[in-house]
């Protein structure tokens, strides 16, 4: 589980240089992974959403690869300058599946650290434009093993509309985060 939202920071953007480095990245390796986490409700999200912090986490990329596309992805990302991190993950079961890689991808605006959490292990999925996505009622079930951000609007919202029995994949509300900010906003105000 998450912490709590800190509701003074709700309607914080991302930086779109960081998106725009970590897109690149995320789309120079698509046709080898399938994209979990944060940047997967993005990609599921309707075109011109706002990219408030707290409607996805996007401070790093979750990819999922099959093992035997495995050996291609590194070599990719050692082309593109990634290495090795090791992580606190790493001494622990199952550790063998999980891979962290970086690097400093110089932009305009000063370097932008771009970190890739790799799972070796083949999901579902579901085709999202170009990109091939953790199929959604399965990425829920991620969270509390694999992605910790629970709390995040995208993954709330599309609780809701999976249990309406409705597809979260370019639904509209997957952009509507007003509830998220006024009503955890107004939600602190009241406890003052």
């Amino acid at each position: 589980m998450s912490a709590p939202h800190n509701p003074a920071r709700l309607g914080e953007l991302w930086n779109p240089n960081r998106l725009t480095v970590l897109r690149a990245e995320i789309e120079a390796v698509r046709s080898l992974v399938v994209i979990s986490g944060g940047w997967a409700w993005h990609y599921m999200t309707p075109d011109g959403h706002a990219e408030l912090k707290h409607a996805h986490d996007h401070k790093d990329a979750d990819l999922f690869v099959q093992p035997d596309r495995f050996a291609t992805l590194v070599g990719l990302l050692k082309d593109r300058g990634f290495e090795r991190t090791w992580t606190r993950f790493d001494d622990r079961p199952g550790a063998d599946t999980f891979y962290r890689y970086t690097k400093s991808a110089e932009e305009a605006n000063g370097a932008v650290k771009v970190m890739l959490d790799v799972f070796v292990e083949e999901v579902p999925f579901v085709q999202v434009g170009e990109v091939r996505v953790v199929e959604p009622k399965y990425l829920l079930s991620l969270y509390g093993t694999k992605h910790s951000s629970d709390l995040c609007f995208s993954v709330r919202i599309a609780r809701k509309l999976l249990a309406a029995g409705e597809n979260p994949v370019w639904h509209s509300s997957m952009a509507d985060y007003k509830e998220f900010v006024d009503g955890e906003a107004g939600l602190q105000k009241k406890s003052r």
